[in-house]
């Protein structure tokens, strides 16, 4: 519960109001291995904490990488650190990504804006070799070209994997995919019986995408969602996560979507 010291290393603008923080750690103190998916807890001084997921590589040595939108109190405290400040970290949490599940099969990667972020180690480890996934194809979908995610690095994982972007709003120099992200898997094949489906975005999005992928014969137990709530302690213990009967520090952010399905779908709950 007593957050480490790390270090800024390196800080990146991404998108408005989007960073990426490089946080190296401090003392004797050792930036462990992470499991794609899982997360930290993130403490401004002055401002308090906040969940953000890992958005580096899990084979990073030295350093973990964390992509933070600035929307309330505590992500606009971390906007204002540079090179060289000081934030409190605490983690790695929860359950991430099977990877292991995903071993010999096709993996299908969907993304809604933000979403991108916890899905990027996954994609780094299928990239470094140490997985057995037989292939990767990456849906990814943005409000408007402004706020595509990683552009360079979506460039330079196209020569890797296919990879189909898609924005809700274009302007005149966007030449790709307009239209919702579901659009783009309504027009897509798949095997469903040797695939293996990671989804993260909004929730709306996440609740359409699972529609659509039953509909081409997914199981439910090959979806897999990672899921957002009000996160305090990380260790289930103050219950601000609890939904239904489970805790997302805890018990997730990941989950199987045929485990959540009850819950899933109670609207707002």
């Amino acid at each position: 519960m007593i957050p480490s010291l790390f270090k800024v290393k390196h800080r990146t603008e991404e998108i408005n109001k989007t960073f990426t923080l490089h946080l190296i750690p401090q003392g004797d103190i050792a930036a462990t291995p992470f499991r794609p998916g899982q997360f930290n807890m993130l403490y401004s001084f002055g401002g308090g904490e906040v969940p953000i997921s890992h958005s580096g590589p899990p084979d990073e040595s030295g350093a973990w990488i964390h992509t933070i939108r600035s929307v309330g109190p505590v992500t606009q405290g971390l906007e204002r650190l540079r090179e060289g400040d000081m934030v409190g970290v605490r983690g790695p949490f929860g359950y991430g990504w099977p990877m292991e599940a995903a071993n010999g099969l096709d993996l299908v990667i969907i993304a809604g804006g933000l979403g991108l972020a916890p899905l990027r180690p996954a994609i780094y480890s299928y990239l470094s070799g140490n997985t057995m996934i037989r292939s990767l194809r990456l849906f990814y979908g943005a409000r408007k070209p402004s706020e595509v995610l990683y552009q360079m690095e979506l460039k330079n994982w196209s020569k890797r994997f296919p990879i189909q972007v898609t924005v809700d709003y274009a302007d005149e120099d966007w030449d790709e995919h307009v239209g919702v992200v579901t659009n783009l898997l309504s027009d897509a094949t798949f095997n469903p019986q040797s695939s293996l489906a990671f989804i993260c975005g909004p929730e709306v999005m996440m609740r359409f995408t699972l529609q659509e992928l039953l509909k081409q014969g997914f199981e439910r137990s090959s979806l897999y969602l990672s899921m957002e709530r009000n996160m305090k302690c990380a260790t289930g213990h103050c219950g601000h996560c609890q939904w239904g009967s489970e805790f997302i520090c805890k018990n997730g952010p990941v989950f199987e979507y045929g485990r959540i399905e009850k819950w899933f779908q109670i609207r707002e709950l």
